[in-house]
């Protein structure tokens, strides 16, 4: 069983490992989401896990969730390798570009980020939702504690080695195709990785400031969890922003038309989210309008108070 612990773990989280066979899957009923906690039972079944329904009515604020500090994310030669992992496209990331301030303890090293999606753009497939809702697609921006200089294992087990940055992805309004650019030019490599552990480098051109556009990356949903593929370590402090990443169709419905779990002769890769999980305790900012409608009250208030003094 520890064996195929590590193996999981090692699979999710190091870029350089290209995992062909793994233990687990989304789709078939001897691997899927619910076989995981039997199988991966040292984490799977536990008490943080990932994903979960953010109810935004009860996310509590946290004055410590400020900005973040983006390192190297507007280098264009940051995205290195885009691989089929059998569950996922995951990009493989260079050195250097790391992430700090946001409410962590410290800096973490961006080390790779991977796509969640269900069934083209009319069948969503995000990990996360949020009031209920469920968009399009999720990106996963995956980093570890800078001090543990990318020895995932040991940021797998301490409970806040593994920063995530979820990224909601829905489509576009209007009729527009082929669109943002960078996201064309991303999917673009998606007929280089049909099969199962076909990977292919990508050329300088892209960088994740271009993928994130548009997105006030200011405004998030913060919650303690767990990576959301086996083996389900409980060592993830997640960030879910708030705004979503618009897309045209006809790129969203490439991931789910492109690549497969196999080969050509497999079944295209579909649905790639785990189900939902019980909920934990979220924290978000501080609502500035409520901040100063609260300040107002308590001047008039003040006010009030007095002229009953003076009359």
């Amino acid at each position: 069983m520890k064996g195929l612990v590590l193996a999981a773990l090692v699979c999710a989280l190091v870029p350089s490992i290209r995992c062909v066979t793994p233990e687990w899957c989304y789709n078939g009923p001897e691997c899927n989401d619910t076989t995981w906690p039997v199988t991966f039972s040292a984490f799977c079944n536990g008490t943080r896990q990932s994903p979960i329904n953010i109810d935004s009515a009860s996310a509590k604020p946290n004055s410590n969730l400020t900005a973040f500090t983006f390192q190297n994310y507007d280098n264009r030669s940051a995205l290195q390798l885009i691989e089929n992992t059998h569950n996922t496209a995951r990009i493989n990331l260079g050195s250097g570009v790391k992430i700090s301030g946001g409410g962590l303890s410290g800096s973490y090293d961006s080390l790779q980020f991977h796509l969640h999606w269900g069934n083209g753009s009319s069948v969503p497939g995000s990990e996360h939702t949020v009031d209920g809702r469920r968009y399009a697609m999720e990106l996963h921006i995956v980093n570890t504690k800078s001090s543990y200089n990318g020895n995932t294992t040991l940021a797998a087990g301490d409970p806040t080695g593994i920063a995530a940055l979820g990224f909601f992805i829905e489509v576009m309004p209007g009729n527009a195709t082929g669109q943002p650019e960078a996201w064309r030019n991303l999917t673009s490599y998606l007929t280089n990785i049909t099969n199962s552990g076909d990977s292919v480098s990508v050329a300088p051109g892209i960088s994740l400031d271009d993928l994130l556009v548009g997105v006030n990356r200011t405004k998030y949903y913060r919650y303690l969890g767990s990576l959301t593929t086996p083996s389900c370590n409980e060592a993830v402090v997640w960030t879910v922003f708030k705004d979503s990443i618009k897309v045209s169709k006809d790129l969203i419905d490439l991931f789910s038309t492109t690549v497969h779990v196999a080969n050509s002769s497999s079944p295209l890769l579909t649905y790639t989210y785990r189900k939902l999980q019980p909920a934990q305790p979220v924290t978000t900012q501080p609502d500035s309008s409520s901040a100063i409608t609260t300040y107002s009250l308590v001047l008039m208030a003040l006010g009030l108070a007095l002229g009953r003094t003076l009359y």
